[in-house]
């Protein structure tokens, strides 16, 4: 049984950290490692719901030739092949699980209706929504952002393929420090890329709490929403 404070969570997997160590595609055995975690969280009756990227399938920027419309909706459409992955995979372990999309594909998943996914939490499932807030020109991290409002979170777990949130880029320099917490407003002054100024700035008129982890430690979701000293921690 896990002992959390945050009784409802909106779980961002980006969709770098779901290939693993290849960097493309799928990882099933991290699917599996998410899906262990995700049981424990239902068991101990904390309300899950969950945004994902697509990064490892699509990159809007890749490419810069391209309309960034026409970019953003093919991203968009990458999120569901997470989802349903994620979805099966939650599915064969017994656990009741929704794909709600903001793009309408009916014949595969649910279209985003706000009170439907909240009865669905209500009822012990877990959602998972797609294809971001539906509109170009918007992160992932954005759509978990406005998810998380909607749900009422009370905290969203940012789970990337880095293991929290520093002072600069760790990938460009190597004597970054990793913070143990940091404010919304330093976020956007420093101009952090962990999590995009939109969603921060929403984040931070609802205050909502965002903890950031790496997906590939063990046992990170159960971690940090446990309250151990993990991650970095997003506040006022």
């Amino acid at each position: 049984m896990i002992t959390s404070k945050y009784k409802r969570v909106l779980i961002k997997l980006s969709g770098e950290a779901l290939s693993g160590e290849s960097g493309f595609g799928i990882d099933f055995v991290v699917v599996e490692d998410i899906v262990k975690q995700l049981k424990k969280l239902r068991e101990s009756n904390i309300d899950v719901c969950i945004v994902i990227g697509a990064g490892n399938f699509w990159r809007g920027r890749q490419n810069t030739e391209m309309d960034r419309t026409t970019a953003d909706h093919m991203g968009m459409l990458a999120t569901v092949i997470n989802c349903l992955a994620l979805q099966d995979a939650l599915e064969r372990d017994g656990i009741p699980t929704r794909v709600q999309t903001a793009l309408t594909i009916t014949r595969i998943a649910e279209p985003y209706i706000m009170r439907k996914a909240l009865k669905h939490i209500s009822e012990g499932k877990i959602v998972i929504f797609g294809c971001g807030t539906g509109n170009p020109y918007f992160t992932t991290d954005t759509a978990a952002a406005l998810r998380a409002a909607e749900m009422h979170a009370d905290v969203i777990l940012l789970a990337k393929n880095i293991d929290g949130i520093y002072d600069s880029d760790p990938r460009k320099n190597p004597n970054a420090k990793k913070l143990k917490s940091i404010s919304y407003k330093e976020i956007l002054a420093l101009g952090l890329s962990v999590i995009d100024s939109t969603a921060t700035t929403l984040c931070m008129e609802n205050n909502i709490p965002i903890i950031a982890f790496g997906l590939k430690e063990a046992n990170s979701i159960v971690r940090a929403i446990s309250g151990e000293n993990f991650g970095t921690l997003v506040g006022i």
